[in-house]
């Protein structure tokens, strides 16, 4: 299968199960992914998106060298909205090593704050930064003020995710 010609055939659940079920675990593969989804063709690095996602939550080790592509990647400007998403959204399920959290985080926290960023994106920030806060409570502080500052006008994913955020923020400057 070419991934490439794949994405751009048809954005379907369907058919990113096909690529998923395609690339498995092989290593060559899921890299000719990333390479589309670090592309800079819009349509198919947003197509792309969905499926890395799919792949690093079947088989999370193969994200792991690419982690710092990834969250560097964060930084490009006019990202779609699906690569963001779906990179915030793999970044709540993995350990991130010390090296990329303050980077990790420094992403997070713009993309929280920022009015422009779609509930989905902010609320995937959200989880990263709470896991973020687990190995260093002094963000607890800052993080909270961010959430709590937006929930009156928040939607009601954003309040709910939001509310269990501060509750485990709370338990984390408790225990520390």
């Amino acid at each position: 299968m070419n991934i490439r010609l794949a994405l751009l055939k048809e954005h379907s659940k369907k058919q990113t199960n096909r690529i998923a079920a395609f690339i498995e675990t092989d290593k060559q593969r899921f890299s000719e992914l990333m390479r589309n989804f670090l592309g800079n063709e819009y349509r198919v690095t947003q197509r792309a998106a969905w499926a890395v996602s799919v792949c690093s939550t079947r088989h999370p080790e193969l994200i792991r060298p690419w982690l710092k592509r990834i969250i560097v990647n964060l930084s490009k400007p006019s990202l779609p909205d699906a690569v963001k998403r779906n990179t915030v959204r793999i970044l709540q399920f993995i350990s991130i090593p010390p090296s990329l959290q303050g980077l990790a985080a420094e992403h997070c926290f713009r993309m929280l704050q920022s009015i422009e960023e779609p509930i989905a994106v902010k609320v995937f920030s959200m989880t990263v930064l709470l896991n973020l806060c687990k190995a260093e409570p002094g963000l607890t502080t800052e993080v909270r003020l961010l959430i709590e500052r937006q929930m009156p006008q928040a939607s009601k994913g954003f309040v709910s995710r939001g509310s269990k955020i501060l509750k485990e923020l709370k338990k984390i400057r408790q225990a520390g």
